[in-house]
């Protein structure tokens, strides 16, 4: 029979191998901070300098004070843009002025361009930018056709993909949010659904819409969730990320959502899979991923860009300061634990009334060396929908993008 001496040399050694499976379990656990994705480790992410970048404002600002045609771009929001395989740039935007704008003095004495107040406004468009920077054309607008009577579609993030998976052909897949006319607090339409449309390159004709998540069934318009407010490629999959509109009832924050879909089908319906709190799900009712509904959460539309393994969210901050400061979250996984708000900052404001909303990331314009384009979108507060109408118009500087320039830091 083994002696005293070896069993306790056994047991001793069963011991430290438990004690070490615990230690390397742990180490484990330390170096995959939830990252459900299994992408490794990462570092918090926040904003260490940013500027505001004239030159792509002001170039905005040229296009839309060129009064030669009335039926370009002269403002709009939504701002949205995605690099086409020839260089060029095509811009997206929701609700934009048409029309011919009209050099200083403004009706009211003002030292500002303006527009006629019966200036056409449609529900989306979109602007061609060339290689070299310089806005070119405007669409016919709308791109994208109303649904039916009192509804309208609102295009979002948008990728170049192959027409079907291993086509060496290529299109533009746009996502669209489909909003139906409302009663107050709906006064920018209750969400319906979130489509994907497809643009013919290089010519940019709509060929089609196809709806991806129909969201009528859901009674609460609160809980109804509208998908590509941004999108991020990682490995082999596109995650896009949206939102809810609890604000619209008067909640400080609204909620974010994820869904994946493998790279190259975003027009698939059936590539979808959707965050339900604890998988991946085809079907299903989606989860939030970030907002408590108080201090923690996102504005109406947010952007997620992705720094080495680290995810970083931008949005407006909570509350009063959602008007004005644009505020930062981290995580190693689209489906969170996302870290913040973090460290923000307040881009400049016209003066007057009015708001920033929408920050967006413009991975097409933006450098190596963790250095992003951010545009962020002005508007003017008047709940009067003909009062607001009359202030963007007397100044058509409002109503258009802004942009800065930023750089990430470790933090």
């Amino acid at each position: 029979m083994p002696d005293d001496d070896a069993r306790a040399r056994r047991r001793t050694g069963t011991g430290l191998g438990l004690l070490l499976a615990l230690v390397l379990a742990a180490v484990l656990l330390t170096a995959l901070p939830d990252d459900r994705e299994g992408g490794g480790t990462c570092a918090a992410r926040t904003v260490r300098t940013w500027s505001a970048d004239g030159a792509l404002t002001g170039e905005f600002a040229r296009y839309g004070d060129d009064g030669t045609r009335t039926d370009d771009w002269t403002g709009g929001d939504g701002t949205h843009s995605v690099r086409l395989p020839d260089g060029r740039v095509l811009w997206l935007f929701s609700d934009t002025y048409l029309g011919r704008v009209h050099g200083p003095p403004n009706p009211v004495g003002e030292s500002a361009a303006w527009r006629d107040t019966s200036a056409p406004l449609v529900r989306n468009s979109a602007v061609v930018m060339s290689r070299t920077g310089r806005l070119l054309s405007t669409l016919p607008a709308p791109v994208f056709p109303d649904p039916g009577p009192q509804q309208w579609r609102w295009p979002v993030a948008a990728r170049v993909e192959p027409r079907s998976p291993g086509s060496s052909e290529q299109v533009v897949r746009v996502l669209l949010w489909t909003r139906a006319a409302g009663q107050a607090p709906w006064i920018y339409g209750v969400p319906t659904a979130t489509e994907v449309a497809t643009l013919s390159l290089p010519g940019l004709r709509l060929e089609g819409i196809t709806t991806v998540l129909d969201q009528r069934s859901v009674a609460d318009p609160a809980r109804r969730v509208l998908f590509g407010t941004t999108a991020v490629d990682a490995g082999d999959w596109t995650y896009i990320f949206g939102g809810n509109d609890a604000q619209a009832v008067s909640r400080p924050v609204s909620q974010a959502y994820v869904a994946r879909v493998p790279r190259g089908r975003l027009g698939e319906p059936g590539a979808w899979e959707y965050w339900d709190g604890g998988r991946w799900a085809v079907r299903g009712r989606p989860e939030p991923v970030l907002g408590d509904g108080r201090r923690r959460g996102v504005g109406s539309a947010f952007t997620v860009v992705r720094d080495g393994r680290t995810y970083v969210l931008f949005t407006m901050a909570a509350g009063t300061r959602g008007l004005t400061r644009v505020t930062s979250y981290w995580s190693c996984s689209p489906t969170g634990p996302w870290h913040g708000p973090g460290k923000g900052f307040s881009p400049p404001l016209p003066a007057g009334d009015v708001a920033a909303y929408n920050p967006q990331a413009h991975e097409a314009l933006s450098g190596g060396g963790s250095r992003l384009v951010l545009s962020y979108d002005v508007n003017w507060l008047t709940a009067n929908a003909t009062s607001a109408q009359a202030n963007l118009s007397r100044n058509v500087s409002l109503y258009r993008p802004r942009f800065v320039s930023l750089r990430l830091a470790p933090g």
